[in-house]
């Protein structure tokens, strides 16, 4: 929905995501990981960031990574590298808000973090389908559980999230508890394996790249 005056107008999923920029948020240290630029690791044939390039597949109007330090790094992805706005790592919400204030001409921000290697492939039309309201998030969910860096983030949302960076409140379930989002449910991968299982440490990169390498799983 997106409000001219007092009128709502309601918009399709795919009208959204014409007016939406995904931010892959790639900025993490990888301190569990030795340090490791968590974007490039090795992951099966390819890199993590490789893994997620094959799921941010959605006509948006564009897609960017969210990463500080030499852009340079990332030449031959083909996504435009956006730092944060603040020194520090502030961690995804930093990355929500570059790309909130980037381009002032898009309504939405879709966000999905690099380390989550079992994405669903739909997960960017099932998010644009879900909303309902300009003014509120949608935010993928598992089991019941929210996974608040999968998340479709409106405009309208920008002055609550330069706030809470203000004051240096950088957690996105605090700002969830604020402002209730629309959750999306996704359903559990064969094995039971959560679609947004996330690596984080070279146990759950190991994992993860078991599971990848059963049929079942893509």
């Amino acid at each position: 929905m997106e409000f001219y005056g007092r009128e709502p107008v309601w918009m399709s999923g795919d009208k959204i995501l014409e007016q939406t920029v995904c931010v892959v948020l790639a900025g993490g240290r990888g301190q569990r990981l030795g340090g490791r630029d968590k974007a490039l690791i090795p992951f099966l044939e390819g890199c993590l960031l490789s893994r997620i390039q094959s799921r941010v597949t959605a006509p948006v109007a564009e897609v960017v990574l969210s990463a500080n330090g030499d852009p340079g790094r990332f030449v031959g992805f083909g996504w435009r590298v956006l730092p944060d706005l603040r020194p520090g790592h502030l961690g995804p919400l930093a990355g929500i808000e570059a790309a909130l204030v980037d381009d002032g001409r898009r309504e939405w921000v879709l966000s999905v973090s690099v380390d989550l290697p079992f994405l669903p492939f739909d997960w960017m039309k099932r998010l644009a389908e879900a909303s309902g309201d300009a003014r509120q998030p949608v935010v993928a969910s598992s089991n019941g559980r929210l996974h608040p860096v999968v998340a479709l983030w409106p405009r309208a949302l920008l002055p609550v999230i330069q706030d809470a960076l203000d004051r240096n409140n950088c957690r996105l379930m605090d700002l969830l508890h604020q402002h209730p989002p629309r959750p999306v449910e996704f359903p559990l991968l064969p094995g039971g394996v959560d679609p947004f299982f996330n690596v984080n440490d070279p146990d759950s990169l190991r994992e993860a790249e078991y599971w990848a390498s059963r049929s079942l799983i893509g």
